[in-house]
């Protein structure tokens, strides 16, 4: 396949694209990235030279240059392009409606244009609202109720993508996931955050008591889902993608310090967020049942080898923290 991979210098996207050229020797890769501040090209050095690897600069809001990308005739597209941090989006959702609403919109119609571009999109578990500690998690018959300006943003989006489904015929699957961690992670979400304070002998702020639950799934976990989706998945169906490794956000904290030696002075409780959804949860068990899929990453594991790759790759997280990755970029890719 020839896959055209939206927001692939992201957190996710980057490991998607790691994984489809490891694992599939066939494949041809365009990342199609806008570098905002989450995007980074530092993600995608390993593969930089790779002759089945090309990277195309620009961002999905501009429907000319979508259109350019989609006449590289690719098999299809994989969206992984979107504003994601719930905390930004509260501080201003304008962003998050253009790039996550519009932005969908315009590669959705680039792909019916196209002649019906197969289209796999990447969604959240947060597009369901919250759960109560003893609700059964979130199914993909769960009605949407989304609380943050973020999770409504991508909740139009999927309803974007069912009705081109329904009204043009295009061959979508959407992929619902629970939280992600690993490689790659922009330290403004919880691991990321976490693992590199405490590397640079800061503490962690943990919001309000620490208890909300959130449900983790390792990025490489992820990527076989999503690649197994698009391949063989039904289309016009929706897919959840759960971690099956519930765990509080102090829980996480805690763990952290236990393998970094630390004690728990480490911990700096501050104000919790507004709208704070307490938990959520994902059954996977359609993906499970169709394609056969489910984590193989332990959370002990996949927590071992994430805080050993942030320790590997302190160039990389200081660069970020510092904004030194953004200044590189400004010089290699001038804005028009």
């Amino acid at each position: 396949m020839k896959i055209l991979v939206t927001g692939g210098a992201g957190f996710i996207g980057s490991n998607f694209i790691h994984y489809v050229l490891a694992n599939h020797p066939e494949d041809i890769i365009i990342n199609f990235d806008a570098l905002t501040y989450a995007g980074n090209l530092a993600n995608l050095a390993a593969v930089a030279q790779n002759p089945r690897y090309s990277f195309f600069k620009a961002d999905i809001t501009d429907a000319a240059a979508v259109s350019e990308a989609v006449a590289l005739a690719p098999d299809a597209i994989v969206n992984f392009a979107a504003e994601t941090h719930v905390d930004r989006s509260i501080m201003d959702s304008s962003a998050f409606v253009k790039t996550n609403v519009l932005g969908v919109q315009i590669l959705l119609e680039a792909a019916r244009q196209a002649g019906n571009i197969r289209f796999h999109h990447i969604s959240t578990d947060e597009v369901f609202g919250s759960l109560l500690p003893h609700d059964p998690p979130f199914n993909e018959n769960t009605p949407y109720a989304p609380r943050s300006p973020y999770s409504a943003s991508k909740a139009a989006a999927d309803l974007l993508v069912r009705a081109y489904f329904t009204t043009y015929n295009l061959p979508v699957t959407i992929s619902n996931c629970s939280n992600n961690y690993g490689p790659y992670q922009f330290p403004e979400k919880l691991h990321g955050l976490f693992i590199t304070n405490l590397l640079e002998n800061k503490k962690v702020p943990v919001y309000g008591d620490g208890l909300q639950i959130r449900d983790w799934l390792y990025a490489t976990d992820h990527c076989e889902a999503i690649d197994l989706i698009l391949r063989r998945g039904r289309l016009g169906e929706s897919y959840c993608i759960g971690g099956a490794s519930e765990k509080t956000n102090l829980a996480i904290a805690e763990h952290l310090l236990k393998l970094l030696n630390l004690d728990q002075s480490y911990i700096q409780h501050v104000a919790d967020r507004p709208g704070h959804d307490r938990r959520y949860a994902l059954n996977f068990d359609k993906l499970k049942n169709e394609l056969g899929w489910e984590p193989k990453t332990s959370f002990a594991d996949g927590m071992q080898k994430t805080v050993a790759w942030y320790k590997a790759n302190t160039d990389w997280w200081q660069k970020i923290k510092s904004g030194e990755y953004q200044e590189y970029y400004k010089k290699q890719y001038p804005q028009k």
